[in-house]
């Protein structure tokens, strides 16, 4: 397929239970999941059948599905507990991620707190994020996908540019991707919905850190104008990027194959019109 299009899912009950038929609901082709609560710092266990339920339904259904770490992961942090308990919820997440069939975690980029530059904080990033990545040496382990911020505050990844140095960090390891999230990138400063917007935006991910690294998009549209450095999602259509950039970005031979994830307001219902409406500016 040419990109799955679906979105995050409700997991409260199970993950297959729950979240599979949600998705079901929203006639998704891929959903995108937490493993434990996004603003907190416990690593729950899974429940084994749920696991093996949601993979092998998924498998079937030729659903791929991804895992969202919580956000309260930084590996820019000037605090030592924040950088420790990073280390062990985005453990948590790869590892509840192989055990479910899930093709990526996806991570916030974080920042630079405590008045650190740029250049201390991406030091420990290497430090604490490289070796979970050397740990990823079983076949279905998922790749770390880095999603960049709307550029508040001291963000280390906002601008496509930026992610050269992360990756740098990172000795642009073999398992590690990119999460574009649509409405982010467009609050940092590109303008999306300009002539050519995306396509020139996708050219320079792709010129950053080279092809077949986007491997997710979180596919939203934006409350805000480009540049506002304000993270708030709206329908697809309904916000200052616009249905013509997505279409723009279904043509564009770096998104090949690469599912787009909604996560936008409105309940099942407005989730689904975005969907529908996705795959008609995919498909017409």
């Amino acid at each position: 397929m040419r990109n799955p299009v679906g979105g995050h899912v409700p997991v409260a009950g199970g993950l297959a239970t729950t979240g599979l038929a949600y998705a079901r609901d929203l006639d998704a082709e891929t959903v995108q999941v937490f493993v434990a609560n996004p603003r907190g710092w416990a690593t729950p266990t899974g429940n084994p059948a749920q696991d093996e339920r949601f993979r092998a339904e998924c498998e079937a259904g030729g659903i791929s599905a991804y895992v969202h770490a919580p956000y309260l992961i930084n590996f820019g942090s000037h605090t030592a507990a924040t950088a420790e308990h990073s280390v062990l919820s985005l453990r948590h997440s790869l590892r509840r991620g192989r055990a479910i069939g899930a093709r990526g975690v996806v991570v916030h980029t974080g920042s630079a707190t405590g008045g650190r530059t740029r250049e201390v904080a991406l030091a420990q990033v290497r430090e604490r994020m490289l070796p979970l990545l050397d740990e990823l040496t079983h076949d279905d382990d998922p790749y770390l996908l880095l999603e960049s911020t709307a550029g508040q505050g001291f963000s280390l990844c906002s601008r496509t540019w930026d992610f050269g140095p992360y990756f740098e960090a990172l000795d642009s390891h073999p398992k590690l991707g990119i999460c574009l999230d649509t409405c982010h990138v467009f609050a940092a400063g590109h303008d999306l919905a300009g002539p050519h917007g995306m396509r020139q935006t996708l050219d320079l991910l792709v010129g950053t850190v080279g092809e077949g690294r986007i491997k997710l998009i979180h596919a939203n549209d934006s409350k805000d104008v480009v540049g506002a450095h304000k993270d708030r999602h709206v329908n697809i259509g309904a916000g200052w990027i616009g249905e013509e950039p997505f279409r723009e970005l279904f043509s564009h031979p770096a998104t090949e194959n690469v599912p787009l994830v909604i996560e936008t307001p409105g309940g099942k219902e407005g989730q689904a019109a975005d969907i529908r409406l996705l795959k008609k500016l995919r498909d017409g």
